[in-house]
């Protein structure tokens, strides 16, 4: 069974879907997040993509060039980071991240966000995603 990261910062979420990607928990993805100069506190963390790539390229795992536009769900890849709730403040593009994953042609969400009921979504018609980011599955470690 799945147990999803929940983020333990409100503004976490790239921290804590990089965690969920890796098999990791929040306190572990943190250390090494902050170890390489990259804090939840930072705005720049949800308004852009480099910090969530560099977390992942440092264990290894590789992930698309490009941000690709959201089509449908059944047009995902199998493994993918997800930019939902899209937003602009002063001029600004912010998003929540939360992982798209598709295990045994099952597919799920899992949203870090502390205040939801259950963090393994499948309200795919509540969600508002703008763009996605390939991930490639991860070695086992």
């Amino acid at each position: 069974m799945l147990n999803p990261v929940i983020q333990e910062e409100t503004t976490g979420c790239g921290i804590a879907s990089v965690a969920n990607i890796l098999g990791h928990t929040y306190p572990e993805m943190k250390a090494t997040a902050n170890a390489m100069g990259i804090y939840a506190e930072d705005e720049s963390l949800w308004s852009d993509t480099q910090y969530v790539r560099k977390m992942l390229a440092h264990k290894g795992v590789v992930t698309s060039p490009d941000e690709a536009p959201f089509t449908s769900w059944q047009s995902l890849p199998d493994l993918a980071l997800l930019a939902i709730k899209p937003h602009q403040r002063d001029g600004k593009h912010f998003w929540h991240w939360v992982v798209f994953k598709r295990e045994n042609g099952e597919a799920m969400v899992l949203d870090s966000a502390s205040y939801l009921p259950a963090n393994i979504r499948t309200d795919f018609h509540v969600m508002q995603p703008a763009w996605f980011i390939e991930v490639s599955q991860p070695a086992a470690e």
